[in-house]
């Protein structure tokens, strides 16, 4: 929430869509929560007919003059009139509001609201002025614009304050952290890479990258081949605020593992005790397991009970969860270590970085896979081991292991 009076006094326009306000200048003030508690019922009754649109707003909220969205007010209920098949779609039970409402909207396609009244329009003299708009102000609550005074030449050019295309990316890169940045460049790489002609190349190197870092550009340079940029081609605009920690994904972990989803590979003969530590484990935490076996068919564990599984290692795949548990047993190893899919379960959630636990009698495994423990890569199925792994879940990724994912062959 920006102050009136503050409105000019920053580096960039607050009206330019593709500008942040930077957290560190103007604070988040948190206006409420939006509580994701459940997968959907029905895929296409639920989502495919969500019709989202900016102008649905609270009393009290009014609009900007950003000129993208003064453009979505309009486009967005067009959108809706035409993918959803008319102007009802507000009453398909998944965009209807969870509160009474009338208004004098009627007929047209797909109405599902019967209506008794015989006016459609307000204000009448037949339904005793029914409905009617709710009055402005603090008593009744109804919607009341902004009354903000504008006085200025109508004219089809930008502003000189939306001239500035570079420093918020470079305030973006100042703000990743080493390997968020190492990211930036081999993505600029890998795409520019597949770009045929050399001069395209080059100017985007020169032109685009060299304004916003010419570090970031001359790496850049140096894997395309390229001469490294020694300037850029603008001058270098000085801004109030060089890095915003507050972009870096690095910055925003939660510090808990709550709803991390872990696999556990099994197969028969596993270690049932490990299995049931961990799940006790992970509940205590606020996470989930799914038991993968080689195929959908139970296992048995070492101590003779069978265990459903939630899905075969192949129909759900590493990409799906946040870790991987190997639990002990000899027969359960041997039958993973003998098995293509099951080693590249490992290796795969290996070379993501994700955090991987394993017992004590797994380590063949791993050194059949020449993997080495490290600090997301733990031996062990006790509670020391849990701890450990749960620190690992937590921060995401294990960053320090990237240059040596990199040289296992995939």
């Amino acid at each position: 929430i920006v102050a009136e009076e503050d409105e000019h006094k920053f580096d960039f326009d607050l009206l330019d869509p593709t500008k942040i306000i930077p957290e560190e200048l103007v604070p988040i003030t948190p206006l409420g929560k939006m509580v994701l508690n459940r997968n959907p019922d029905n895929f296409f009754a639920e989502v495919e007919q969500v019709a989202f649109c900016p102008g649905h707003i609270v009393p009290g909220i009014d609009f900007t003059n950003d000129p993208l969205l003064q453009g979505r007010l309009f486009s967005y209920t067009d959108t809706q009139i035409s993918r959803l098949g008319g102007p009802n779609f507000h009453e398909i039970p998944i965009n209807r509001p969870v509160v009474p409402f009338h208004n004098g909207q009627r007929d047209a396609q797909h109405r599902t609201v019967i209506d008794k009244g015989r006016a459609s329009y307000e204000p009448n003299s037949i339904d005793g002025g029914w409905p009617k708009e709710t009055p402005a102000g603090p008593t009744d609550g109804g919607f009341e614009s902004y009354y903000e005074r504008v006085d200025a030449n109508k004219v089809r050019e930008r502003s000189e304050s939306f001239g500035d295309h570079f420093s918020q990316a470079t305030l973006f890169y100042n703000s990743m952290s080493h390997h968020e940045k190492e990211h930036i460049i081999a993505a600029y790489s890998f795409e520019l890479g597949k770009v045929e002609r050399e001069f395209i190349r080059a100017r985007q190197v020169n032109e685009i990258l060299a304004n916003i870092d010419l570090e970031l550009a001359k790496r850049v340079a140096q894997n395309l081949g390229l001469p490294a940029p020694t300037k850029g081609t603008v001058p270098a605009r000085e801004t109030s605020l060089k890095e915003s920690p507050a972009l870096s994904q690095v910055n925003l972990l939660s510090g808990d593992i709550k709803t991390r989803k872990v696999a556990i590979l099994a197969a028969n003969g596993v270690d049932g005790a490990a299995i049931d530590a961990l799940k006790a484990a992970l509940e205590a935490e606020g996470a989930h397991a799914k038991l993968l076996g080689p195929t959908s068919a139970p296992v048995t564990t070492a101590q003779g009970k069978t265990l459903p599984i939630d899905a075969s290692m192949e129909g759900m795949p590493s990409i799906a969860f946040d870790a991987v548990f190997i639990p002990g047993g000899k027969e359960s190893v041997k039958a993973l270590s003998g098995d293509g899919v099951a080693l590249h379960y490992v290796l795969e959630a290996y070379k993501h970085l994700k955090a991987i636990a394993v017992a004590s009698d797994v380590k063949p495994l791993l050194d059949l896979l020449k993997l080495e423990a490290d600090a997301g890569l733990i031996v062990g199925a006790d509670a020391k081991a849990f701890k450990a792994f749960f620190a690992a879940i937590a921060q995401h990724r294990v960053w320090a292991r990237e240059p040596k994912s990199k040289a296992i062959p995939a």
